[in-house]
């Protein structure tokens, strides 16, 4: 069975004002984080998955009403798990963000674990490559066309299929190893994550301009599907708006 995914990207635009959209769990977070990146990462992602989220279960995604109703909790292993109204949703999701732009992948189906990862196609040194990278990822890279490309590819596969082991970094990313297909669906190419262990990720990706998104799952899914069209990442323009002021003022928790 190929199990159906969808996406949704948005940016730093496209937060809501104010905090009224967030959960008091939420937002409480949010007034204690001093660092003006983490909050901007924060806010963008939160945003979007809620976003993403109310999208699949029918919610109007532009509500802060219905926004504050959904709450992105989190399992032992720190993977995420969407919850409406304190109950969970049964949806597999997984979160991403990159330069004041974020993309979150919603799917449906028990046992069912996905994962997403967002990258700049940016230089990547000799050592990077050599350290991170597989003795077969490495030749794929020497031989590619634009080797930039191919090496953030296969470093945002890792990313993604890591999420679906629920490891993240924790795990060597040299512990899973990605073949890219040759099959290509709506602007959508295939590519696989072999663990170590046995057992395959299939998986899609796409660039868009400056951008290279991801996703890998723990079971086939089809290539996913834009909740809202245009799908805002093609027109992205990457900023790390964060610099203007690294540091945010001080709240303490239930303060507004």
């Amino acid at each position: 069975m190929t199990v159906e995914v969808g996406w949704l990207s948005r940016g730093l635009d496209d937060v809501p004002e104010g905090n009224d959209w967030l959960s008091p769990v939420e937002a409480d977070r949010l007034a204690t984080m001093r660092y003006a990146k983490r909050s901007s990462e924060f806010l963008v992602s939160r945003a979007t998955a809620k976003r993403a989220i109310a999208q699949a279960v029918g919610l109007p995604p532009d509500d802060p009403a219905a926004l504050r109703r959904i709450e992105v909790r989190h399992k032992p292993t720190g993977a995420p798990a969407p919850f409406v109204d304190g109950a969970p949703t049964g949806l597999a999701m997984s979160s991403t963000d990159r330069a004041d732009r974020a993309v979150c992948v919603v799917a449906q189906g028990a046992g069912v674990a996905v994962g997403c990862d967002l990258e700049l196609v940016e230089d990547r040194s000799a050592g990077f490559v050599a350290s991170y990278l597989t003795p077969d990822e490495q030749r794929t890279v020497a031989r590619a066309a634009d080797g930039a490309l191919t090496a953030n590819l296969l470093w945002s596969a890792k990313e993604s299929a890591l999420k679906v082991l629920e490891t993240g970094l924790r795990r060597d990313t040299r512990s899973v190893e990605v073949r890219l297909g040759t099959e290509v669906v709506d602007g959508w190419s295939a590519l696989e994550v072999h663990p170590v262990e046995g057992g395959v990720f299939p998986g899609w990706w796409r660039r868009e301009g400056p951008f290279l998104l991801s996703v890998a799952a723990s079971v086939p899914i089809a290539p996913p599907v834009a909740f809202v069209e245009p799908d805002g990442l093609s027109s992205a323009v990457p900023t790390h708006r964060w610099l203007e002021a690294p540091l945010r003022p001080a709240r303490s928790p239930g303060s507004t």
